[in-house]
């Protein structure tokens, strides 16, 4: 309850918050809010090129299986990355008055959301130019993103508060994550590219790699995911944020005097 009390009071200002960061990423640049357009599609063109030219990727709808990875990891790398040094990055803020820590991981994940949405609609687009079949598979993609959503909230929390304690834990991270990336199969099939029986493990076991492959199949090829790993994955990310969230209420007020 105090969770929702919480979200409830200072939503808007996580919400005004995130706007002010978007407006500020582009205040300075030429082409403004153009960039959240060709970010993704000029990685999606670089990561094609490499995975067909270089690795001989022949994954049907290239362009769009690479999209929708890149779409899902970012939102997920972006605000994952982005919460260690939260709490020293707002301490202006948090050091005059309260403000519910994981707040600035919502606010984070608004941020790095509006720009998944634009993606999305990317790749919508895209799945029409390529006259992709579109069957009411696709819908699954709903249940995907709430499971991203609440895995990336419930590890962005605690990257929050171990960032305040460990100096190096953005550092650690960068390798981390990157190594994830690899694993998780952005530009690559892991069903087709990695051996078994690693794929199935890298499948079942990297939540991530899960959901990304899962809104492929629903996307793009017409498939139902797994139900029950999708089930199994969201009550672990519910049962990760809610740790995460009583360790952050719990340690909150000594983030201040540590940073």
């Amino acid at each position: 309850m105090r969770f929702v009390n919480d979200l409830k009071k200072y939503w808007a200002y996580a919400k005004q918050s995130a706007k002010a960061d978007l407006k500020s990423e582009v205040a300075s640049s030429y082409l403004n809010w153009l960039w959240w357009v060709l970010d993704p599609l000029l990685f999606m063109m670089v990561y094609t090129f490499i995975a067909t030219v270089v690795f001989n990727g022949r994954e049907q709808y290239f362009p769009i299986f690479v999209l929708i990875g890149l779409t899902m990891w970012n939102f997920f790398d972006k605000t994952v990355l982005g919460s260690v040094r939260i709490v020293k990055s707002n301490h202006a803020i948090v050091s005059k008055v309260y403000v519910p820590k994981f707040i600035l991981v919502i606010q984070k994940m608004l941020v790095n959301g509006f720009k998944m949405l634009i993606s999305f609609v990317l790749i919508v687009l895209l799945m029409v130019a390529f006259k992709v079949p579109i069957t009411y598979r696709v819908l699954y993609v709903i249940p995907l993103l709430i499971v991203l959503v609440v895995i990336t909230f419930a590890l962005g929390n605690l990257m929050l508060h171990f960032g305040v304690f460990v100096e190096d834990l953005y550092n650690v991270m960068k390798v981390v994550l990157k190594l994830t990336f690899y694993m998780t199969g952005i530009f690559f099939s892991i069903a087709s590219r990695v051996p078994a029986p690693y794929n199935q493990l890298l499948l079942k076991f990297n939540p991530i790699a899960f959901v990304i492959n899962s809104s492929r199949r629903c996307m793009i090829y017409a498939e139902s995911p797994d139900l029950r790993l999708l089930l199994l994955w969201g009550v672990v990310g519910v049962i990760l944020s809610v740790a995460a969230l009583n360790i952050v209420y719990k340690y909150e007020n000594s983030y201040v005097k540590v940073i």
